[in-house]
């Protein structure tokens, strides 16, 4: 099953693949965002509104990249007929 996942991931056109690696390089940004806002809450500020930004920024990061990787392999699946 795996190697049916990694094979569909490897014949990924160009201009998908190109999506997923920005789409994930954004989550990742959103990702080091939160964890820099939860660490001002946990060192200087222990403000509950800023302990609530980072876990809904951090829960967001994560949404959105789960949504990147199964929106990609749908979309390659309906460029090329598959689905």
């Amino acid at each position: 099953m795996f190697k049916k996942i990694y094979d569909n991931y490897k014949n990924f056109e160009k201009i998908t693949h190109k999506i997923l690696k920005v789409g994930l390089e954004f989550c990742l940004f959103l990702c080091v965002l939160s964890v820099s806002i939860l660490l001002t809450y946990n060192l200087f500020i222990h403000s509950p509104l800023i302990y609530y930004i980072g876990i809904n920024l951090f829960r967001l990061s994560l949404i959105f990249g789960i949504e990147f990787i199964i929106c990609s392999f749908i979309t390659d699946g309906i460029k090329k007929q598959l689905i």
